[in-house]
């Protein structure tokens, strides 16, 4: 497995180094000591799948207040999507920043975010999982979200959205002056 940095701090790209014969492949997506030597630390207690039916679907950006904040590991098994983190992380280098991946099940790559960080994404096709370990369990009343199309962050979304919960479409804007500090 590579485990390769991105623009934002402790964000990591990490794609399997499949080994093949005659049956198909076996991929490691994740090994304590190999994170380990990156500097990451995480310790699974849930697991999680979704699934939407159309392309252009729009889940997020979703993340947990303290002290429920959590690391993700992501997967794409079926389907394509561009996945976006946002660094939310007071004191980082990279705060208020925001990077877009594609990962699906033909790259097989994995995305890493530490706690702190907000989390949405976009599917690129029609019938698309998303697979992803968490670091903590879902805490409801810690749960929150930034507006997918809030100016401050400026993400540029792949496509037109086609579906959205009302609750995510509804999430409040920042706070122009809590970007800048």
């Amino acid at each position: 497995m590579r485990i390769h940095e991105t623009s934002l701090a402790d964000v990591y790209l990490i794609e399997p180094t499949p080994i093949e014969d005659d049956r198909g492949f076996f991929a490691r997506v994740w090994s304590d000591d190999e994170f380990r030597e990156q500097g990451i630390e995480a310790t699974w207690v849930q697991g999680n799948l979704g699934f939407s039916h159309r392309a252009g679907t729009l889940r997020g950006l979703h993340f947990q207040h303290p002290p429920h904040e959590e690391a993700k590991l992501i997967s794409c098994p079926r389907g394509e999507l561009y996945d976006v983190v946002v660094d939310l992380r007071l004191g980082s280098p990279t705060r208020w920043q925001w990077i877009g991946v594609e990962i699906s099940a033909k790259n097989r790559s994995l995305i890493y975010l530490p706690p702190g960080c907000a989390h949405g994404y976009q599917t690129l096709v029609p019938d698309t999982e998303l697979l992803y370990l968490t670091s903590h369990r879902y805490e409801p009343t810690s749960a929150s979200g930034l507006r997918w199309d809030d100016p401050h962050l400026g993400i540029e979304w792949p496509m037109p959205i086609t579906l959205m919960s009302e609750q995510d479409r509804n999430w409040p804007l920042l706070d122009p002056q809590e970007v800048v500090s």
